[in-house]
């Protein structure tokens, strides 16, 4: 059986193209003959799921802007001295960060591996099909603040930040951030606060947040809806960009 243009018309009406032409590929595949059309119609049925499943996924993680799009919890280094365990993290890879608003805090030394992981869990958040948006503090703020020259560019970025799924700020107040910055970073928070988690990744932690911000009352503010009931992962010591640096030069394909 082939399917007519007309036919197909029909099934771009009813928003089923997908499943006509996987069901058209198993029609004339012989190694299905053995198969009736119901299985036939629910196995086309079940691969058109699966795809626009993988093309929705791919869309969010595209839209994420994670700096490591390939980065995954399955390549995680668990060595000793990094904080991490395997059921840990297997637990945030299939977590529900719409249900359960806790912040996430990874804290490390530069070099830790804390971009990577944060990387790592993101993408797994959009493989449940989660909005994430990645940012590096710098860059945030930059943005937030050449955004204010366009109060509806403004706005809409504000509501961006305050509703998507899940929030990842890296790089967090490595450097300070002028008091427009802080004002709308602490209107983000206190809109996610106790609705939709932030992970925040960073070299330090709370106690030098608060002295990094302009304002102490809002400093005050801002790192007690980051701390206050967050989940935290140390990281340690260990500098694993240098280890992969030594290992990429004991290689013999290496050169300089």
């Amino acid at each position: 059986m082939i399917f007519t243009s007309i036919d197909y018309d029909k099934f771009r009406a009813l928003r089923v193209t997908h499943v006509a032409t996987r069901l058209e590929e198993l029609i004339t595949d012989e190694a299905n003959d053995n198969l009736t059309p119901e299985q036939l119609f629910l196995t086309a049925v079940d691969d058109a799921l699966d795809a626009r499943r993988a093309n929705k996924i791919e869309k969010l993680i595209r839209a994420a802007k994670f700096p490591i799009p390939a980065a995954t919890i399955a390549e995680i280094d668990y060595r000793d001295g990094r904080g991490l365990n395997p059921v840990r993290m297997k637990r945030y890879a299939a977590h529900d960060w719409s249900a359960d608003p806790v912040n996430l805090l990874i804290i490390s030394p530069t070099g830790g591996g804390k971009t990577y992981l944060a990387s790592a869990l993101g993408i797994a958040a959009c493989h449940n099909e989660h909005t994430v948006t990645y940012a590096r503090m710098d860059d945030l703020a930059r943005r937030l603040v050449l955004a204010r020259t366009d109060a509806i560019a403004h706005q809409q970025l504000l509501n961006h930040l305050s509703n998507v799924d899940l929030l990842v700020i890296d790089d967090f107040l490595t450097v300070s951030i002028d008091s427009d910055a802080a004002a709308d970073l602490f209107a983000i928070l206190a809109n996610r606060d106790h609705r939709l988690p932030t992970m925040i990744a960073s070299q330090t932690g709370p106690a030098h947040w608060v002295a990094e911000l302009p304002d102490r009352v809002a400093a005050d503010s801002i790192v007690n809806r980051l701390a206050n009931r967050a989940r935290t992962i140390n990281l340690g010591n260990i500098d694993m960009r240098k280890l992969r640096h030594e290992h990429t030069r004991a290689d013999q394909t290496y050169w300089e």
